[in-house]
Formats: C-alpha cells, sequence, structure tokens
C-alpha cells in the first residue's frame, strides 16, 4: 500500500507568542516535526516526536472548499526565534514525509529592511487536491477526481486550508529552473527548460515556479545574510491586513517570481515609496495579476484571463477595481509600471521553450555610469550574466527608442516612467514563433493582454507584443526610488557566485539602506 503525509496549518505566519496549529492526515498512525530556520543552513528550532495523526476523509472539490482536519499539533512561536522563513518537516512511522512553512516576523522591528515572501504566488501554483489558476492537475492521493471531466478545471477561487504542493515546499530535483540549460543548436528542438528533471524525479511542472525552498528567496537569504544584510520577513498577505507593516523599515524588496498582488498589499508599497522608502526588485513578472483574499484569508481569488467576463467584480461597478485580472487592464486601470517601472507585457520569456531560445541568457549594458553598476566593471556593450542565465523565464521591460547619443529612453505609456533610467536590456518575447516544432509555452489569453497593451486586440498589436525585451532600471517615485532587476533569474546570479550580479546587488542595497 503505497503511504502519504500531508499537512497544513491555520495561518503562514506569526510574531512571538502567537500559536499556530497543524492539520495533519496520513497512512501513518505517529509522526515527529521538525522546524527550522532556512538561510545559508537549515537551523533546527523546535521538535517534537510521536504525535498521534489519522488518516481524515477529503471533501469533493477540495481545492475550492478546503479541508477540515482536526487539529494535530500547537506550535507557540518563542521570543527567540528570528525573523524569517521556517521549514515544518513532518516525517511518519510509516516512512512517509510531509513539508509545510511558516513565516516568522518580528515583533518590533529588528532589521533596516523588509523581505517579502510571494506567497500569493505560491497559492496561485499550488494545486494540491485538483486544481490551481493555471491548470487540472489531478491528485494527489487521498483527494480523488470527479468522474464528471466538466469538473477538472481550472479554478480562480482556491482554498487557503489545504497542503500545499510536494515541489512548492521542496521540489524533487536539484535542477529544476524554468531556463533551458542550452542554447537551441541548428535544427535542433527546443527544450522545455530544467522543468524536465523535476518531472522525470517524480514531480509536477506546476510546482517550479513558486516556493520558497531551494528557489530565488532562499539562494538570495543565502546570499545576502552572510554578505551582511538583515531583514525582517513578512508573506503578501501580511501586507493585506496590517496596512502599516513596512512603515519602520527603509527598503523593502521582493524576490523570485512575484507575480501576484492584492489591493491592500499594493497600496501599502506604494504609500512605502512616496513617502521616501526604497523598493528593491530582484524579481520578474512583478505585480502582474491582482489577487483578492475573501473569507478572512481562507478564500484566495485569481479570475486571471477569465476576470472581464467572470469575475463578479468586473461587474460591479463600485468593486470594478478589484477585480482579480491584469493591473494593466482597463477593469482595474492601475498598470503595475507605475510602481515597478517595468510591466511583463513590454517583457516576456527568454531562454524558455522557443522563446528566444538561442538567446545569451545575459543583460547588455547601456548605461555604464548609472550608479547601479559603480565599481562593477562593465561598459557599455558588455553583456553580463549570460554564464549563469541571469535573464531567463519571465521577465520585465519597457518599450524604449534610441537617442541622438546612442542611449534608450522609454516610451512613458501603461505606467512607464518618462523618467525611467535604463540600464541594461536584453530581447524577450511573450509567445513562442510558429514553427514546425510546435509550441510548449501555454499561451496567455491573448484578446485580454492586447487589449491591456494597446487598448484592442488585433493581429498587429499581437504582433508587436512579440518584440519585447527585459529590461534593468531604476526610476524615482514620489520622495522614494525604485531598482528593477527585470528578471526572475537574479537571485540565481548570486547563487552562482556571479561577481557582477554581486556588485549590483550590493550597491543597490548599500545605496537603499543609507537612509
Amino acid at each position: 500500500m503505497a503511504t502519504w503525509l500531508w499537512a497544513y496549518s491555520d495561518r503562514l505566519s506569526a510574531r512571538a507568542g502567537e500559536t499556530v496549529t497543524l492539520f495533519v492526515s496520513g497512512t501513518g498512525t505517529r509522526c515527529d516535526i521538525e522546524i527550522a530556520r532556512l538561510a545559508v543552513g537549515r537551523n533546527v528550532v523546535w521538535q517534537q516526536q510521536g504525535v498521534a495523526i489519522g488518516r481524515h476523509p477529503v471533501p469533493d472539490n477540495v481545492h475550492v472548499v478546503g479541508c477540515d482536519w482536526p487539529a494535530c499539533a500547537a506550535v507557540t512561536v518563542p521570543a527567540d526565534w528570528r525573523s524569517g522563513y521556517y521549514d515544518i518537516r513532518l516525517t511518519a512511522d510509516d516512512g512517509a514525509q510531509a513539508r509545510h512553512m511558516l513565516c516568522v516576523k518580528a515583533t518590533t522591528p529588528g532589521a533596516p529592511a523588509a523581505l517579502v515572501l510571494a506567497t500569493n504566488t505560491y497559492h496561485a501554483y499550488n494545486s494540491w487536491g485538483g486544481a490551481n489558476t493555471y491548470a487540472w492537475v489531478g491528485g494527489p492521493e487521498p483527494a480523488t477526481v470527479p468522474g464528471d471531466e466538466s469538473l477538472r478545471v481550472v479554478a480562480p477561487r482556491l482554498a487557503s486550508r489545504r497542503p500545499f504542493s510536494a515541489g512548492i515546499m521542496k521540489p524533487r530535483a536539484e535542477r529544476h529552473r524554468l531556463v533551458s540549460e542550452m542554447r537551441r543548436g541548428f535544427q535542433e528542438r527546443p527544450t522545455r527548460s530544467e522543468v524536465v528533471h523535476e518531472i522525470r524525479a517524480g514531480g509536477l511542472s506546476w510546482d517550479c515556479p513558486a516556493g520558497f525552498q531551494d528557489k530565488w528567496e532562499h539562494a538570495f537569504v543565502a546570499w545576502a545574510e552572510p554578505a551582511g544584510y538583515a531583514f525582517d520577513y513578512f508573506t503578501d498577505y501580511d501586507l493585506e491586513v496590517e496596512p502599516e507593516a513596512l512603515a519602520p523599515y527603509r527598503l523593502v524588496t521582493v524576490v523570485g517570481h512575484s507575480e501576484y498582488w492584492s489591493h491592500g498589499q499594493r497600496a501599502q508599497v506604494e504609500r512605502f515609496v512616496d513617502g521616501g522608502g526604497r523598493f528593491a526588485i530582484f524579481s520578474g513578472n512583478t505585480c502582474y495579476w491582482q489577487c483578492r483574499w475573501e473569507e478572512e484569508g481562507r478564500r484566495f481569488v485569481a479570475y486571471k484571463g477569465r476576470a472581464e467576463d467572470s469575475d463578479p467584480c468586473a461587474a460591479d461597478p463600485a468593486q470594478r477595481a478589484y477585480t482579480s485580472g491584469l493591473w494593466s487592464s482597463p477593469w482595474v486601470g492601475r498598470p503595475e509600471a507605475e510602481l515597478t517601472g517595468l510591466s511583463f507585457l513590454f517583457g516576456g520569456y527568454h531562454r524558455m521553450a522557443n522563446c528566444v531560445a538561442r538567446g545569451v541568457g545575459g543583460y547588455t549594458v547601456w548605461r555604464d555610469d548609472h550608479w547601479a553598476l559603480a565599481g562593477a566593471d562593465l561598459y557599455w556593450g558588455d553583456v553580463f550574466g549570460d554564464d549563469c542565465r541571469l535573464v531567463g523565464y519571465e521577465n520585465d521591460g519597457c518599450a524604449f527608442t534610441i537617442g541622438a547619443d546612442g542611449l534608450p529612453s522609454p516610451v512613458p505609456r501603461l505606467g512607464v516612467p518618462a523618467d525611467l533610467q535604463i540600464i541594461a536590456t536584453a530581447p524577450c518575447t511573450l509567445a513562442e514563433p510558429d514553427s514546425p516544432h510546435g509550441r510548449m509555452v501555454p499561451p496567455e489569453a491573448w484578446p485580454v493582454l492586447t487589449r491591456a497593451y494597446a487598448g484592442y486586440d488585433s493581429p498587429e498589436n499581437y504582433r508587436r507584443m512579440m518584440r519585447g525585451h527585459a529590461v534593468m532600471a531604476s526610476f524615482r517615485r514620489g520622495a522614494g526610488e525604485v531598482f528593477n532587476g527585470g528578471t526572475t533569474e537574479w537571485a540565481y546570479g548570486l547563487a552562482a557566485g556571479n561577481r557582477f550580479v554581486e556588485r549590483i546587488t550590493r550597491n543597490v542595497l548599500d545605496r537603499f539602506l543609507a537612509g
């Protein structure tokens, strides 16, 4: 008989003195629980052996309605636990293992910078029990598959009270990046990227774009803490329900794949920057979709490309600003570039399937005198990051023109600021070209994207959107300042020890922390 073990909690973040309750179901009768803080290593802080567990039923459509398992264990956060990401590892007496997570928040600000974990993205990709916001996946045991195939569809509304897919908590394969390992050769079929290793190891491809452990955020923290940078940690949801959470900090940063933002979260970051805060984005596809939290955090909502037709908020003028579609859509009318400087609509994919499949994976420098490149030994026309595939997977950009000085200037539309300083670029595309190889990247809802991009859907606008760029840039907003690395893969440049990426990261953090 196959063994399995799954767990979820009543909250993903807590401060000292607050209690986190775990709900566990498995084929065994008892399990051991271990909690460890993850950074450059794994520091175990709490253990409990022989916790009684049972095998509990899973309702139909569990990914939408959630589980209702009885409480299994409770952990009250001690005062000496540092703010950070904590891995919860469970091992049952029949050998089955499970993982969950906890973000420990500082009781009082203990660092000058805040790192916001992209937990909304974790939820959007979580397919446990059936579907996520992208695809019907089905399973795993003990979840059932409905006999009615019409129910096997994507889910714009997801329950938070259920386990995360295993690969979101920890991937099975060491190599699982969403970037092709090699440039495509002549007449060669493009590859799906390192995701193939995760699939061969028994994991799910949909788990690769989200999560902390062994991914972007983990790589960033493992570099930053030994380098002398300290952060207080928050989840996306914390910024939604704690409107002044960021007020004490000088710097806020997001890392990796911070794709889904709620209304309150974005409003808080905008207030923070406008009031003089510094926002460092070492991410791509940032703030692309607006999401919502309902039922006091029990329900994650993201209709995405279906929002204008299906989201109840779209039909209600009083609620239209909360429509869970593109931030840049006419329904929402708040392009993310107003805050981030860049947009995925002007960028796209690089070295993913047949999207710029022969791209070098690095940035080409334009403004070598920009403050972010100080001491980086980079000059006009230099390419950096190609050895570690710094540019890959999903990237944000802007349209630009080349002036008489030979330097790019932004086209200030769809929220892109006129004073944006374009430091470096790389070609990207939102879709694979027509070719004998077919397409491996699922197409987005093109009519929705083109309406946001240009106001109306047309073949001409579709073609325009196929020609994008990843952009590294900075600009000032209000009394504050924003740096945007423009690519999901920035932290992997740090993990690879790339000297150029390290120096730029230090320049950004040091400037933004200087007050």
